[in-house]
This record gives C-alpha cells, structure tokens and sequence, in this order.
C-alpha cells in the first residue's frame, strides 16, 4: 500500500520553526522522530502525541525569546518539566512546539533569614530539600514522584504531597514567580515578602497548568524541620473503621504533620516491594505522623493511639526510630510503583470528597470495581480527602483500557456528586477535560476561559486542555494581558 505524500506545505513550516528555533537556542532544538519519542507521553501513559518539535531553553531570555516568535508565527506551545504529570497536563501537540524547561534547573539564591529559596522551574521537588537540610530547613510539599518532579511542574499543578495536610500545597508554600507571557513579556509575581498589593495573580498562576505563561523562576518558602518527629501504624479491620477514625481525629482538633491509609490490596502490595513492616491481616492501614516539640508529640500520640482504640484499631505500632519512621514512609510513596509490580498497568484516579463521606465513597467504588471486572488498590492522602485508586487492567487485552477510563471517570463522577471535586492535586489536563461540565456550569467555564483569553488570546499556551470546549476568545469579550497591562476598555466585558 502506498503511503500519502507529506503535505509540502506543513514540511516547509516545520523546517521553517525548527530554524528559527535553532537560531534561538542553537544546539538544543530536538526534531527527529526517534528522539521526539522520548517526549510524546507524560506519567499518564494512555495517552501518545509526538511533538512537532522540542525544544530546551537554558535562559529566561531564550524562554521569553520563543514564546515571541511562537506568538508572532502563530505556533502552539507546551510547556515540560520532568513529564512526571498524572493527569495529560504536558500532553504535547503534533503542530506544536514542546518547551522542555530541564535545562532550567538551578538553586539561585538561599535565603535563611528570609527563611526562603530561589530556584529554577527544572529543580526537582527534593532537590529543594537537599540543597538546604543541612541548615536544618526544608521544604515541605512532597508528592510522591519528589525525587523526580520539578517545581515547575508542582507549581502548574498545585501539587501536594503526604504532608500536606499541614503543611498546605504549592500554593501555601510558593511566595512568588517569574514568568513569561505568551508574547515574551517577563513579569514578576510576590518575592520573598510575605504578601503583595493588588489581585492575587500569584495565586492564579499556581495551578493553571501552563494555560497562562511559563514560569521560569520559584520563590519557596522553607520551613524549619522539626525538632521531632515520630509516625503511628494503625491497623483496622474494616475500611469505614480507619475512615471514622480519621475523621475522630481531626475532629478532636489534632491537625498530623500527614495522614495517608491504604486498603489491603494496596498495603499487600507495598509490603511485598519495600518490606516496611506493615501489618497483613488488616484491611485499612492508618499512617498517622506527629511533629513537633517532644513533649507535644509524646502527648499527641497518645490521644491518637486512644481515638484509634475506640474506633476498633487491632495493630499499633509507634516508631522508635528515625529509620523507623522512613520505612513507614517509603512503604506509602512507594505504592504506585509497587501496585505495577502486581498488575500490567494501573490507571490512578485523583478526586477530593469531604472526609465524612470516606466509607459510602468506598463502598460504591467496591460495587463499581465488581460491576466493571476490574480490580482497584486504594490509598489515599485521608487526613484532606484526597483520594487516588489504582485501576488495574492489562493494555493488552482488548476493551480494558476504555474500561478503565470509565471507571475511573465514574469514580470521578461520584467525588462531585458527594460534594467534592475533580483533582486534588494532579490537574484536569486531558483526563479530566471532559467532566469538567459535570462540577461546572457553562457560564462558571466561559468565566474561567475569559481569564485564559486574557493571558493567552490566540490560545497558543497549551490548548486543548482542562476545557472542554474552548471558544474564541471574541466569542467570550476578550481582555488582553500586554506588556503586563490591561487594556481598561475591556473590563466590563471580564
């Protein structure tokens, strides 16, 4: 069979774009197809795009200096950390451009009176803790995925992490950003001072997933680490027994450095990869983290400890050490990796629900399991209600892909109807894309697409994800980010 001819057209375009870029950052633009392969998915592996071209600025100013000529020719932009992205969020695009920010990946300043860090968007989530914990500091979001994800990527995503119960996610810990607008303005948002006058624009940045500009600077807050710090296993016989006792503890006002629990399939598998010492013959585990002084944390385990005893608790054990306390740990991060271990591929779904509506969620999801014929490991970060179950199907077998989106679509669909929302911490991107009219009306869309439109009005930044249905920016009354400026005859159209 004979294969199409290439469109003329479109190949003189792409050489066209890949010079000009190679002008720009001579020696970092990737255009064959077998290194693009490198760059056409994203941790969400169902999806594959390859981009047209990538390309890896080591500068604001190269950044800034290809968001121009993209803006100017008309060309659509993706912009990459580490593609440790759960959600499609730096799913490129096969007429766009990828920006790699890799190269970006620098500690630039650190701060300890300011109690503050500066570093580029490549500088991986604990590479910030690295550079400062012999200071005794830290930082204190701490996804999972730490040891490869950037702060970029954490701050497009607003992600969390096991602590972040406490501690608050990338936006509770972000104080300001340098970023650069699709028409490569530079713009600056906070700093180091602990609030800024005006619109919180800073805020709006964290979590819109490269929809608005590419952040090319973070401003971090560091914390000092605690003088202790010691984690409680508890075992339960029933799920809705560790739910309840969850919801006793917050409920008491004891507020855990982290709070996470697994179900058993998700606790079987953890312990067969990290051999943590978790308990076997349960079938909801509680990690329960307690820090600060001494005498707070020898206090606090105790209530816990007697929350957890009348909730049914039949295993219960403290760490008596710090390796101890690690080894809790690394069971819980490591369960996506060890969950693969027991099943071909897995799907992670990520929705928030109010914490009281733990059993009835879990209960409908085990029924939603056996209706559809595949199995689900949970864990869940259970101190904020932020669930992740693992899907597990085999690719290979026809059918069970599409099954498995549906069912996690379905998971999805009863976060909101319980009273919660989509994504707790791994975006909408293109997973989510098309639920978002189940949470949101059209009119509360239009609203959030005339701020991409203000940002973004050729809608060149990342297009194609979290809305469903992206109208022209003229059908929305356009307002339009220039040179970091409003043009004032548009607000009333906002």
């Amino acid at each position: 069979m004979k294969m199409p001819e290439p469109d003329q057209g479109v190949l003189a375009r792409r050489v066209a774009i890949v010079s000009a870029l190679e002008a720009i950052v001579p020696g970092h633009v990737i255009a064959d197809d077998a290194s693009l392969t490198a760059y056409e998915s994203d941790g969400l592996t169902a999806y594959r795009q390859r981009p047209l071209v990538a390309v890896l600025p080591g500068s604001t100013a190269e950044v800034a200096a290809v968001l121009a000529y993209c803006h100017a020719e008309g060309v659509k932009v993706v912009a990459r950390g580490a593609g440790t992205s759960l959600s499609g969020g730096a799913l490129p695009l096969g007429d766009g451009v990828l920006l790699g920010l890799a190269r970006l990946n620098r500690v630039l300043d650190i701060d300890l009176p300011n109690r503050c860090a500066v570093v580029q968007p490549g500088v991986t989530n604990l590479g910030i803790t690295k550079a400062v914990e012999h200071y005794g500091f830290y930082y204190a979001p701490d996804p999972s995925s730490q040891i490869a994800c950037t702060i970029g990527g954490n701050v497009a995503e607003n992600s969390g992490g096991v602590h972040c119960l406490k501690y608050g996610l990338t936006t509770h810990n972000v104080l300001g950003i340098e970023m650069v607008l699709i028409d490569g303005t530079v713009l600056r948002l906070g700093g180091k001072h602990l609030d800024a006058a005006g619109y919180d624009l800073l805020g709006l940045m964290i979590g819109s997933e490269g929809l608005l500009g590419v952040v090319t600077e973070v401003t971090v807050r560091l914390l000092r680490k605690p003088e202790t710090a010691r984690a409680v296993l508890l075992g339960f016989p029933a799920v809705a027994a560790a739910g309840e006792c969850v919801a006793r503890i917050i409920g008491a006002g004891i507020i855990p450095g982290g709070m996470e629990m697994m179900d058993r399939p998700a606790i079987h598998a953890a312990e067969a990869f990290i051999h943590a010492g978790y308990p076997l013959d349960v079938e909801a585990l509680l990690i329960v983290e307690l820090d600060g002084p001494q005498a707070e944390v020898d206090h606090l385990i105790a209530r816990v400890e007697a929350i957890a005893t009348e909730n049914g608790v039949v295993s219960c054990r403290v760490s008596a050490s710090e390796a101890e306390r690690a080894a809790f740990w690394a069971g819980r991060k490591a369960a996506f990796p060890a969950v693969g271990r027991i099943s071909p591929d897995y799907y992670c779904v990520d929705g928030t629900i109010p914490r009281v509506r733990l059993p009835e969620v879990l209960e409908k999801m085990n029924a939603m399991s056996k209706a559809c014929g595949l199995r689900v490991a949970n864990v869940f970060h259970a101190g904020d209600g932020n669930l992740h179950p693992l899907i597990l199907y085999d690719a290979n077998v026809p059918g069970e892909v599409e099954r498995a989106e549906e069912f996690g679509n379905e998971i999805l669909r009863l976060c909101v109807a319980v009273g919660g929302v989509l994504t707790g911490e791994h975006g909408v991107g293109v997973e989510k894309r098309d639920l978002m009219p189940d949470m949101f009306s059209e009119q509360d869309l239009a609203r959030q697409e005339s701020i991409k439109c203000a940002f973004d009005p050729g809608q060149l930044l990342n297009p194609g994800k979290v809305f469903p249905t992206l109208h022209a920016c003229a059908e929305l009354g356009r307002v339009h980010v220039h040179h970091g400026q409003l043009s004032h005859p548009h607000l009333d159209r906002f």
